[in-house]
């Protein structure tokens, strides 16, 4: 039986950040379809109504990203083990509250 050429080796992996945008997100928006899903991260923002009028929100999409279900699956797996680790350490996440952390214990 002949050695495969790549058996026993380790691929290195090279991260290039050349081209990287890093923007803020408050809020997402998601679309599906059979084939991906679409992700639309952007900003809730409050705008002042004028005399008379009911205030409002703006949501401002900022950046897209379209995973095939697979990708998404992976990226479910992949926040649902941060933000475990994360609450192992600070606590439970409340999505209720501004900011998304769950507010101070009180003393009593």
């Amino acid at each position: 039986m002949a050695d495969q050429p790549n058996e026993g080796r380790q691929v290195q992996l090279r991260i290039d950040e050349q081209h990287m945008e890093t923007t803020y997100a408050n809020t997402i928006r998601t679309a599906t379809t059979m084939d991906e899903v679409v992700l639309d991260f952007g900003l809730n923002l409050p705008m002042q109504a004028g005399p008379g009028q009911d205030p409002y929100m703006v949501f401002s999409i900022g950046s897209r990203v379209v995973l095939n279900w697979s990708g998404a699956k992976r990226l479910m797996m992949t926040l649902h083990q941060a933000v475990g680790a994360y609450e192992q350490r600070h606590g439970e996440i409340s999505v209720g509250q501004p900011g998304g952390q769950a507010p101070p214990a009180s003393e009593g």
